[in-house]
């Protein structure tokens, strides 16, 4: 088990420099630097103490080995929505996928379909079009992509994707750090 790099990725995931960890902990930079080149190897109190700082349970960081294991997602896991109002189906392509960095999905827009409104966030996106055409409205600016085009933008203004044709389009929709 490489401990040094499981520290480091919560440490990245905390938005934590080295610095700050080790002011956290009584630690110095330096050697926060060594655990996470796994050149240097923690106490069990010290190991505890830097899990504490960054939010893990010693059981949750030592079990987070097996439940990274999945790596194949079947058809029968992914979850399905359809909103008929909004006129578009939503697959979720990987089973928990709000738990983890990035969130893809499958849109199948009807036409004049459209995905629901969102609020400004700090996430970023990534749309890549299967088939027909989408129109993308960020902020006050629009966006046309046609299939085998992508889109990608940081969320920090409202947004709201809709299908720019009278046939169905259908998406890859990709989103960091937020919830569909």
């Amino acid at each position: 088990m490489q401990i040094g790099k499981k520290i480091k990725r919560l440490r990245l995931k905390k938005g934590l420099t080295q610095e700050e960890l080790g002011e956290r902990t009584d630690l110095t930079k330096g050697f926060i630097s060594q655990l996470e080149r796994d050149i240097n190897s923690p106490s069990i109190e010290t190991l505890f103490s830097i899990l504490n700082v960054l939010g893990s349970k010693p059981k949750d960081f030592f079990d987070d080995e097996q439940s990274r294991t999945k790596v194949v997602f079947r058809e029968d896991e992914q979850t399905i929505y359809l909103d008929e109002e909004k006129k578009y189906k939503l697959h979720w392509l990987i089973s928990e996928s709000n738990e983890n960095e990035m969130e893809p999905v499958l849109i199948s827009l009807d036409s004049n379909g459209q995905f629901k409104q969102f609020e400004p966030s700090l996430s970023e996106t990534f749309i890549y079009v299967l088939q027909g055409e989408v129109s993308l409205t960020l902020g006050k600016q629009n966006y046309t992509a046609s299939a085998g085009e992508s889109l990608y933008f940081e969320a920090s203004d409202n947004h709201l994707l809709k299908n720019a044709s009278d046939e169905m389009a259908k998406v890859i929709y990709v989103v960091t750090n937020s919830y569909l």
